[in-house]
């Protein structure tokens, strides 16, 4: 394992345009540029430390579409693969990266549930969905660091 303890020194020697702020989870805010980041205290930690890095230096913002967040998260991971891992003398771990990624195919799942009959229904906009079963529209929240709420619109 890399010294941890260093990790965090050596990335802000390396990226002094980047804040890292100790946080009580690990996430990228382009809003502040600062990494936020949990507890640092193995590699799977390391990594994921190094994924919210890999947002931050590829210019990642927002997302609009549903499909895009999978984009950029699969991005960073392959930057954290690629180059930052290597750099900092961590292994990326394949199961670590597709365990990560399904926690957003199910956070996106869930968004695109239908609250009133419970088929998936498909994205007509920024926060916006629309089902084919009961041709119903819904909205949901952001949700990314609180729980997840639809609201159905009228019918």
């Amino acid at each position: 394992m890399a010294k941890i303890s260093s990790l965090k020194n050596k990335l802000e020697r390396d990226f002094p345009q980047l804040r890292l702020e100790a946080s009580d989870d690990f996430y990228w805010s382009p809003s502040t540029s600062t990494v936020h980041y949990g507890t640092v205290s193995d590699d799977r930690e390391a990594l994921t430390l190094l994924h919210e890095v890999a947002h931050a230096l590829l210019g990642h913002r927002n997302f609009k579409r549903d499909i895009d967040l999978l984009k950029i998260e699969r991005e960073a991971w392959d930057y954290v693969r690629d180059v930052l891992g290597p750099k900092y003398g961590l292994k990326t771990d394949e199961e670590v990266v597709e365990n990560a990624i399904d926690t957003y195919r199910e956070w996106l799942h869930a968004r695109s549930k239908c609250p009133h009959c419970s088929l998936t229904g498909i994205q007509t906009g920024d926060s916006q969905y629309h089902c084919l079963g009961c041709d119903r529209d819904w909205l949901v929240n952001d949700a990314r660091r609180c729980g997840l709420k639809r609201y159905s619109l009228s019918h």
